[in-house]
């Protein structure tokens, strides 16, 4: 039986010995500083959220709705509504955001990855899947001024999934983290609508 992966690497610890679930709430925290994404008061919804590590960052800066979204479910965290749902249901989707979920998001995370299979390719086209399913969620719950964070694998279906959002959205921006890892191919997109 294969040995599990258990990160070890500086970020991990220093999630660890402050509390967070996963180092990849890093990549968030310097996500906001550069972009600033969280509010106060604000409604935000995490899809693909375990374990968790982001929706404790977004929980310590902001006092609005709070929505996780994932096929697993997450350890509770205090002020956090937590679901269980494929981010592909539209039906599921809607009735987690509820009554008022025409536009009423303001903030939409993903730090969705596909199951990878070791195929570049593959795992590349996966990735942009999930980003389509992300965006088809902002279509139908995103405020007209609200933002979408997502991670995708760059590859060759990268550039014209990014025309595509340049097209839809007032700015799209790029941007890597130095939390992610250095052989990683993994970039984040800021679109705001």
């Amino acid at each position: 039986m294969p040995k599990r992966f258990i990160p070890n690497d500086a970020w991990s610890r220093k999630a660890k010995s402050e509390g967070f679930r996963a180092r990849s709430v890093y990549k968030l925290q310097e996500l906001d500083e550069k972009f600033r994404l969280i509010g106060s008061n604000m409604t935000v919804l995490d899809l693909g959220a375990a374990p968790g590590s982001w929706l404790q960052f977004v929980s310590s800066k902001c006092s609005g709705r709070i929505i996780g979204v994932d096929l697993q479910e997450i350890e509770p965290i205090d002020g956090v509504e937590l679901h269980v749902a494929d981010i592909t249901d539209a039906n599921a989707i809607g009735s987690i955001i509820g009554s008022e979920s025409e536009q009423s998001i303001d903030l939409i995370l993903s730090d969705l990855a596909p199951k990878t299979s070791g195929i570049s390719d593959v795992d590349q086209w996966k990735s942009i899947e999930l980003s389509q399913a992300v965006m088809d969620v902002a279509r139908a719950h995103l405020k007209p001024k609200g933002t979408v964070v997502m991670k995708i694998l760059r590859g060759a279906d990268f550039d014209s999934f990014l025309k595509e959002l340049k097209q839809e959205c007032r700015e799209v921006k790029t941007y890597i983290p130095k939390a992610c890892r250095d052989r990683s191919k993994e970039v984040y997109v800021i679109a705001r609508k």
